[in-house]
């Protein structure tokens, strides 16, 4: 080969070298970049995939894709939003309550005599009143927590605007799914057929997500409203419902109402309720969110148990709540590029 031709050669080779590095950074920036609005775009980009064929049969009648996103949008919102209001009205006020209530029992030493009503507590109680000033310490506590879960339920205004930062990203995916699409098509490396098969893949991995912790939620909420009907409890079927509902939001779960119903158990005497209660919240309705959801999750992707486990709890870990959707999405993706490069390596050698 002449000197020039492998000059040349070297030169488009650091060329090559210069335009991936570049590449590179550009998209750890952009992932910097991006970061911030993560679990605003994931949930977009999640509700886009679930609600495209409502969308594609808006845009069939309506013959106009902005207004056909809009009434999407409202749709959706409307789905999403009025269980939060319905959720966040009843634990507010379920708070102030239930705060009043233990401040009440403590102050009138109602407590105290639950407890010396079991003589093995008795010096469990000796303790906490040497210890404490136990009516001023339960009403710093429970003023502290009315108000930091009125301001959590109700939303900060960081909330909100997350909040309507996913309903807006969410009518320019519904709205420019097919320009998205393309652009992804034009921009990949992949052929359109892999392409394609990828964006299939990636689709078939957030509704199976979705839909799979909508299945957990159901059977938390009912298997612990069952419990509080079983126990006595009042509205064990709205609770049910309200601990279905936020057995939906990573981070949170039936937990935000079933402990504070094994302490006003335990307060009012009853400790065998609230044992009982403790008991099926942490190994029942806790449990079968991390047993389930991946099986369910696994069975609909195809996917071995313990992966599929990996990918949704060390998503929640590694992204947060967003990692829900994340996780799986990450563990798919890989899976197909894998997939690929095999197939291609096959030909390869088939060809040699």
């Amino acid at each position: 080969m002449p000197p020039s031709s492998e000059h040349a050669q070297e030169a488009l080779r650091l060329r090559t070298l210069m335009l991936i590095a570049a590449i590179a950074a550009g998209i750890v920036l952009c992932y910097l970049l991006a970061q911030p609005f993560l679990p605003a775009l994931t949930w977009a980009i999640a509700l886009s995939v679930l609600f495209t064929p409502f969308q594609g049969w808006l845009e069939s009648k309506l013959r106009h894709p902005g207004l056909a996103a809009i009434i999407a949008v409202v749709v959706i919102a409307f789905i999403v939003v009025v269980p939060v209001i319905f959720v966040g009205q009843h634990l507010i006020g379920q708070a102030a309550q239930g705060a009043q209530l233990i401040e009440t029992k403590v102050a009138t030493g109602e407590w105290r005599r639950a407890i010396d009503a079991q003589p093995r507590l008795a010096s469990v109680a000796v303790m906490i009143e040497d210890e404490l000033d136990l009516p001023t310490t339960v009403k710093s506590l429970t003023t502290w927590f009315s108000t930091t879960a009125g301001a959590f339920v109700s939303g900060s205004m960081f909330q909100v605007i997350s909040f309507s930062l996913i309903f807006y990203l969410l009518f320019f995916f519904l709205r420019d799914r097919r320009g998205v699409v393309a652009s992804l098509h034009h921009l990949s490396p992949l052929s359109r057929e892999e392409t394609e098969n990828l964006l299939l893949r990636v689709r078939d991995t957030i509704q199976a997500t979705v839909y799979g912790t909508l299945v957990v939620s159901i059977i938390q909420g009912l298997l612990a409203g069952l419990m509080f009907w079983w126990l006595g409890l009042p509205a064990p079927l709205l609770w049910g419902v309200v601990m279905a509902i936020l057995s939906v939001v990573p981070m949170l779960g039936a937990f935000v109402v079933w402990i504070p119903a094994a302490l006003f158990l335990a307060l009012e005497g009853s400790w065998g309720k609230s044992l009982i209660l403790v008991l099926w919240g942490m190994l029942v309705v806790g449990t079968i969110d991390n047993l389930l959801r991946p099986v369910l999750v696994g069975n609909l992707l195809k996917l071995h148990t313990v992966l599929a486990f990996i990918s949704v709890v060390g998503g929640l870990m590694l992204f947060g709540p967003a990692g829900l959707i994340l996780g799986p999405v990450v563990l798919t993706i890989t899976t197909v590029l894998l997939e690929i490069w095999r197939s291609r390596s096959a030909d390869d050698l088939g060809t040699q």
